[in-house]
Order: structure tokens, then C-alpha cells, then sequence
């Protein structure tokens, strides 16, 4: 299958590249022409280890220039790319088992991994039941023809915890069209730079901040997250000459509490055109502390995109394109109910009334465009009119045809060319609102944190079974919520759990409810977490004390 995806392969404009952060401060640089030889080169290396059109191959790389090269050398060889994060915050025995929970729904062709990750690697391939050791990255003599490849260009596993990680199949085509729309919303010139501190694993950084620049060749300045973490004025100091981006609200809010306007001094911000904000309920007071402290050097307002996607998806299904002032409402949290009309209490556009306004507050994520349409449900699938809340379903080109090997979604489910997306919203003025997940899982410093594996955790917290505790993700207003409901009468251990839960998933809105009989389930022996939080609203779930 060909692609324009792999285009700048065969005729790369040596004239731009990539700029890497280096520790010291610096950036290194290679041009299109270099990386697109060293990319030939890898793909005749991986030829000759056996790798075939529409192999999978899983890439366990940190983020340098061998990651790129091995990233572009696989679709180079025609295989199918499935990258997996190094070790960020787990300890060995968690980042292994999450890695052979991977590796065990992806079969690889190949596993290519560092020298420093080979043995991290070697015992998750082992756990995974895959004989072998891990591939190190090299190059072959001669530069391979770019190969004809699969069906699938990306096998894109959803940032969630380690329980159930599973594969989306993303064609080249699902591929193409979201990177054109990407590239159409933000407004992508010829000659246009972009800066992204992403990680590469994670859709947004992977497909909206990596792929989609390169494909344009358009210059990318790429910092790795902890460089992040300790300068956030030195990707802010990029926008003197870039004019794209993509990031989290809270990376906005700890570069405004970090940067010293010193560090701005001499910088022209005015070029800025997009900050495409998603990836987690957005904050109007992260947009506006982040704007306060750039504006002095330029940094125009109207730049802010927010957005809705997800993996299933591709990455992106809606963004404000037109260029205004990011709308900010807070509904009436007493209408929050599926299939009813959001009452909006009071609206702003982005400006004094965002700072501190933090629960309660949603801003919208933009116009759905002709080529991705969106349509809010109730519970058995009908179109709900404008203003009502219930579940955002996504179709067109970008709209992916389900997970890897059989794998079965939790919230999200795949029908006729369409997603379920198994988040909450609804729309006003034209703009999609999202509340987030419906109950299943809860949105946290950027990933999906599975309700599963939050109920396992405080199995182990407080010392009772597992199957008389029900954790639900509670869809607010600018607020990320847990309920937790316990069949028990001793409340003791609320304390640790609600600390463990804090550790976990940062700042959470926790209700617990104890008492007897609380727990619902469904004939199959599945918790109806929703129905349970709204009998709870509702007062209608006997017997409950709520801490």
C-alpha cells in the first residue's frame, strides 16, 4: 500500500530537519536528507533480520535520533510500527508486566530496543511467551527502496495503566486523513516550525507533534518530557521561531508557576499561531495563568485550540480553527443527566473571569468539520438534540475499525465505521463540551486510568474483597471525580485510600459511599457504575453514607 505519509523518503528537503534537545542546554540537528538515508539504511538491516510488509515490530527506544530513524526505517521496510514508552515512573516488575501485556496482543515480528533497555525487554518478551532476544538498532549497507507495506501503519496502544493495555489498528488511510486534518485546522504553512517536549508513545505527541511535521518536513524542534520538567522556559523560547505546538492544561499551568519573566527576556512570542490543548478535562484558569505570563512577550490568546481526540480515533476529532478567545461555561450541576439539556449557569471567553475558575468550568473544544462528523447519544444509540448530554459518537476517515487481535474495548466500542467514545458531552453555541469517561475508566495526567485496577488498589488499601468495592468515573464539570462505593460499615481505612488515590491520579474529586447492598450489577455479574452514581444523585440508593 503506498502512502504520502512516506513521501519525504524518497525526495526529502535536505533544507530542514530535526533539532534534538541535548542535556546540555544545546540542540542537535540533522537534516531530511540524513535521516531519510539512515532510515533507508535501518529498513535494509531489518529486511535482513526477516521483517516483511504488515509485520509488527515494537520499538522500545528513548527519544533521539535512533528512535526517528528506527521509527521511519520500520515503515520503510513496510512493517507496522507499535512504539512502546521507556520507563518513566513504574518500578522493574511493573514497567515488565506492562510491556509483556503488550507484547502478548502484539505478536511481534521483532522487538527493537537500546542497549540500556535491552534487559528491561528481554524479561518482558520472555513473560510474554516470545522466544528471542531484543533487536539493537543498526543500519545495513545500501538504502532499501521504501517497500510496499500492510494495511495498518500504527498499532497505537491507549495510554492506560498496565491492567489491560490494548492495540488500535490505525490504517494508513485513518492515518492520512487525521494528519491532514491536523495540518488544516492548526493552519499549517510551507516553512512552518514546531516545537513539542511529547512523548512519542502517547498519541499527541506521536501523531500530532512527530508525524505530522515530518510528513510536511516541517522543521521540528523535539525536547524529551524531563527536559520539560526542569526548563519549561526553553520550550516556551522555541515560539520565537515556531508557530505550532500541542500540550496538556497542566503543562500551561506549571510553565506559569515555573517561568521567571527573566527568562522570556528578548523572546518575540508574537509568531505563536496554535496551542492545540487537550488530552485531559481543560482548565480555563491553566489557559489563562499560562497567557498572562507569555502575553508580555507577545503571545496572542486567540492561539489556544482546544481539542477533543483519542487514540480510537487516530488523535484528533475536533478543534477550534477559527481564531478567538477559547469559550468557557459552567453548567448546572444538578442537569448533568444522560439524555437531559445541560442547563449553562453562566459563560466567558477566555480573560479575568478564568482565573481560579477551576470546578465547575469546561471550555469547549471546537466545530466538528464536514469530514469528522460528531453526534451526541443517549443510552441506546439515539441522536440526542443540541444541548442534551450524553455519549459523543465519532465517524469518518479518522475513525479507526476497532483493537489488535480481538482485544475488547471497556467504555469505548467500534460500530459501523463509527466510535463510541465512552466519554460524556454535549454542545452549545456550535462547540463541543466533553465532561470526560461515563464510568469506566478516568482521565489523569494525560492517560486512562482503568477503574479495574483502581479497585484492585484499594482491595489491597483497605483489606476487603475486591468484588465489594465499585469504583465509578464521575463526569464533571472542569473536574476530574472517583466515587467509590464500599459494602462495608467501617469507613477506617477512607483516610489511606484517599491518599493512595491522590498519589495515583493527582487531583481527584473522591466521594466514598459505604453501606449495604450499594453494588448493581447486570445479569452477566458486571457493576452498573453509572446507574449507581445516578441513584446516588438522585437519592435513591438505600442504605448509602456518604463520607
Amino acid at each position: 500500500m503506498a502512502s504520502g505519509l512516506r513521501d519525504w523518503l524518497d525526495k526529502p528537503n535536505a533544507g530542514r530537519g530535526v533539532h534534538l534537545a541535548a542535556d546540555d542546554g544545546g540542540w542537535e540537528f540533522r537534516d531530511y536528507g540524513a535521516l531519510a538515508g539512515a532510515a533507508r539504511r535501518t529498513a535494509t538491516a531489518l529486511i535482513e533480520e526477516g521483517v516483511r510488509p504488515g509485520d509488527v515490530v515494537c520499538v522500545i527506544l528513548p527519544t533521539d535520533f535512533t528512535c526517528v530513524e528506527t521509527y521511519y526505517g520500520v515503515w520503510a521496510a513496510g512493517a507496522t510500527v507499535c512504539l512502546i514508552t521507556p520507563p518513566l515512573f513504574q518500578d522493574g516488575d511493573e514497567y515488565v508486566a506492562h510491556v509483556a501485556a503488550i507484547l502478548r496482543q502484539a505478536r511481534p515480528a521483532l522487538t527493537v530496543a537500546s542497549d540500556e533497555l535491552a534487559p528491561l525487554a528481554a524479561q518482558a518478551m520472555d513473560e510474554a511467551g516470545i522466544s528471542g532476544t531484543p533487536w539493537r538498532p543498526r543500519q545495513g549497507e545500501a538504502e532499501a527502496e521504501v517497500r510496499e507495506a500492510g494495511e495498518l501503519a500504527l498499532l497505537q496502544f491507549t495510554s492506560g495503566s498496565s491492567g489491560a493495555p490494548r492495540g488500535v489498528m490505525v490504517t494508513w488511510e485513518n492515518l492520512e486523513a487525521n494528519i491532514e486534518l491536523i495540518a488544516r485546522t492548526a493552519g499549517f504553512e510551507d516553512g512552518d516550525v514546531v516545537a513539542s517536549w511529547l512523548p512519542l508513545y502517547h498519541d499527541m505527541g506521536l501523531i500530532g507533534c512527530f508525524i505530522t511535521p515530518i510528513t510536511v518536513q516541517a522543521s521540528l524542534r523535539l525536547m524529551r518530557p524531563d527536559q520539560f520538567i526542569r526548563d519549561p522556559a526553553r520550550w516556551v523560547r522555541c515560539f520565537a521561531e515556531a508557530a505550532h505546538t500541542a500540550t496538556p492544561p497542566f503543562a500551561l499551568a506549571y510553565a506559569a508557576r515555573r517561568i521567571k519573566p527573566e527568562q522570556l527576556e528578548g523572546v518575540d512570542l508574537s509568531g505563536w499561531r496554535s496551542v492545540i490543548v487537550g488530552a485531559e478535562p481543560i482548565d480555563p484558569h491553566a489557559l489563562e495563568s499560562f497567557a498572562r505570563m507569555a502575553e508580555p512577550f507577545g503571545f496572542p490568546r486567540e492561539a489556544f485550540m482546544p481539542a477533543f481526540g483519542m487514540a480510537e480515533t487516530t488523535l484528533l476529532v475536533t478543534m477550534d480553527q477559527v481564531r478567538r478567545r477559547p469559550l468557557a461555561v459552567r453548567p448546572d450541576a444538578a442537569s448533568l443527566e444522560f439524555g437531559r439539556p445541560v442547563g449553562i449557569v453562566e459563560w466567558h471567553e477566555l480573560g479575568e473571569q478564568s482565573l481560579g475558575a477551576k470546578a465547575g468550568w469546561i471550555v469547549g473544544c471546537g466545530t466538528p468539520q464536514d469530514d469528522v462528523p460528531v453526534r451526541i447519544v443517549d443510552d441506546e444509540g439515539n441522536p440526542l438534540p443540541d444541548g442534551s448530554l450524553g455519549e459523543i459518537v465519532v465517524g469518518g476517515a479518522s475513525a479507526c475499525g476497532g483493537y489488535y487481535a480481538g482485544a475488547e474495548g471497556k467504555s469505548t466500542r467500534f460500530e459501523d465505521g463509527s466510535v463510541f467514545t465512552g466519554d460524556a458531552g454535549f454542545f452549545y453555541e456550535g462547540q463541543l463540551f466533553v465532561l470526560g469517561r461515563m464510568g469506566d475508566s478516568i482521565k489523569a495526567r494525560g492517560r486512562s486510568v482503568y477503574v479495574e485496577d483502581l479497585e484492585a488498589k484499594v482491595a489491597e488499601v483497605c483489606g476487603m474483597h475486591k468484588g465489594r468495592i465499585v469504583v465509578v468515573g464521575v463526569p464533571g464539570a472542569g473536574t476530574r471525580g472517583l466515587a467509590l462505593f464500599a459494602e462495608t460499615g467501617d469507613a477506617s481505612w477512607a483516610p489511606a485510600v484517599r491518599e493512595m488515590l491522590r498519589r495515583r491520579l493527582g487531583d481527584v474529586e473522591v466521594t466514598i459511599v459505604i453501606g449495604s447492598g450499594l453494588i448493581q450489577r447486570t445479569s452477566s455479574g458486571k457493576p452498573r457504575r453509572r446507574f449507581m452514581w445516578e441513584r446516588l444523585q438522585a437519592g435513591e440508593l438505600d442504605g448509602a453514607t456518604v463520607l
